[in-house]
């Protein structure tokens, strides 16, 4: 499978991980929260919103959602975030191994689009059926 940055590669470093069970709208907006952040920010960043000291604003799937202190909806995404976490750390280590800077690279892509979807057994009676979607997540980092 590809990745959708179609940006310089000589300067960047790159990680996926592929079929997670996790949200896809809360990855989606996770992603969105850290893109254009340094790589130690945004470890540092999720972090805090697992210890419920930050939290990941919703932009686009925020109806019926509580408010936080700054006056917008959000969220504490844990599961999201420990992947994202174990992915920007995946992140840093191919970026040692390319021969950049770790301290100096900033996350110029992230993505999370649905990957495959798992159907689970029929229910019986007025019970609605619901699939398990996993996740696939993208992150490019350039050094800047």
């Amino acid at each position: 499978m590809k990745y959708s940055y179609q940006g310089d590669i000589t300067k960047t470093a790159s990680a996926m991980v592929k079929q997670v069970d996790i949200s896809r709208k809360l990855a989606r907006e996770t992603c969105n929260a850290i893109n254009g952040m340094k790589l130690e920010k945004a470890i540092d960043y999720l972090e805090k919103v697992i210890a419920k000291e930050a939290h990941v604003p919703l932009k686009r799937y925020n109806k019926k959602q509580g408010h936080r202190k700054g006056g917008q909806p959000g969220k504490y995404p844990e599961k999201t975030c420990k992947n994202v976490i174990k992915l920007l750390k995946n992140l840093k280590n191919n970026a040692e191994q390319k021969g950049l800077e770790p301290e100096k690279m900033k996350i110029v892509h992230a993505s999370a689009y649905k990957a495959l979807e798992i159907p689970r057994v029929r229910p019986r009676g007025k019970a609605k059926s619901s699939n398990i979607e996993l996740v696939t997540i993208e992150l490019v980092a350039k050094e800047v």
